[in-house]
């Protein structure tokens, strides 16, 4: 992940709970700090986003309160031997 995207996440943790106030429920765009929009789902963010700005210059991040937005956890019934 770039330091630029690595910035506007920590954006995003660090004011989760006033974008949850605003935009719970919606796919936001961020880069450089700022808002770009808010959208009903993860692909419409991307394409909308991207008419004005580079892919993989901006982050687009599910707005929920919790971890559950930008964390997964993976199960496996795989054994190492």
């Amino acid at each position: 992940m770039s330091a630029n995207l690595k910035s506007d996440f920590k954006f995003f943790l660090e004011h989760q709970k006033e974008l949850v106030k605003k935009y719970n429920g919606k796919y936001i765009a961020i880069k450089g700090g700022v808002v770009l929009g808010a959208y009903e789902s993860e692909l419409t963010a991307i394409q909308e986003t991207a008419k004005k700005h580079k892919i993989g210059t901006f982050l687009v991040q599910y707005v929920e309160p919790g971890e559950e937005s930008y964390t997964q956890t993976f199960h496996s019934r795989v054994a190492f031997a």
